[in-house]
């Protein structure tokens, strides 16, 4: 029997909205549903740059009474509530077949400008695996640049929390910068977000082998562009 591949979820630590005084984190249902997707066909490791137990933003977890697949993942606790370093997956790359970065305001201001994280998605990258990301997960993969100088993203179609949505938070004097102009910025100008804010949107690029989408209600959607680009390439 074939071993089940494996997916590296990784997730913010840092648990402050800037200087409000608000706790925030990895917002849990961009968590939850893509971890309901990948789940029956892969296994999943969770990873954090302080490792442990992960914050999760306060206001995610008072799950939607229609959101049954977020309530159930919150109540099973299962390997989510903690996490490894995310220093630990360095030099790995060969042992997974994707990573994808969970969204929530924390990773504007750790993962951004994580160094290890920043190396370990120049490892996917070279090993040809797939880099994902939802909302402002993609705040990790903006200011990643390859051994050339070239930004990661540079030429590539991508997507994340635009500027509108940014202002219907209320949140854009907190964040440490825009993520849009930052994900404009490292594609060479190819940012693309939906036609309405908070609308579905999941951009595919370079074969299959970076996916992101723009906000929670594309968590779901972003997985699903996962599963399928692992089963194209005969993963699964």
């Amino acid at each position: 029997m074939a071993l089940r591949p494996k997916v590296l979820f990784v997730v913010t630590s840092h648990d402050q909205l800037g200087n409000t005084g608000r706790k925030t984190g990895w917002y849990l249902p961009e968590g939850a549903h893509p971890h309901e997707v990948l789940a029956p066909y892969a296994d999943i490791i969770w990873a954090s740059p302080k490792g442990g137990i992960t914050p999760l933003d306060p206001m995610s977890d008072q799950v939607d009474d229609d959101d049954l697949l977020t309530r159930n993942f919150l109540l099973k606790k299962e390997s989510w509530r903690s996490s490894e370093k995310l220093a630990n997956f360095l030099g790995r790359a060969d042992e997974f077949e994707a990573v994808f970065y969970v969204g929530g305001w924390g990773p504007m201001f750790d993962l951004a400008t994580d160094s290890g994280s920043h190396q370990l998605i120049n490892e996917f990258y070279a090993a040809e695996k797939i880099v994902s990301s939802v909302c402002h997960g993609p705040g990790a993969l903006a200011k990643v640049k390859l051994p050339s100088g070239k930004y990661f993203l540079d030429g590539e179609p991508v997507t994340g929390y635009s500027n509108v949505e940014e202002g219907m938070a209320g949140v854009v004097e907190v964040m440490p910068f825009s993520l849009e102009d930052a994900l404009q910025t490292a594609s060479g100008g190819h940012y693309k977000k939906a036609t309405e804010p908070l609308g579905v949107n999941v951009v595919v690029a370079r074969g299959g082998k970076l996916i992101n989408g723009q906000n929670p209600a594309s968590a779901g959607p972003t997985a699903e562009a996962i599963l399928a680009s692992l089963k194209q390439s005969g993963k699964i």
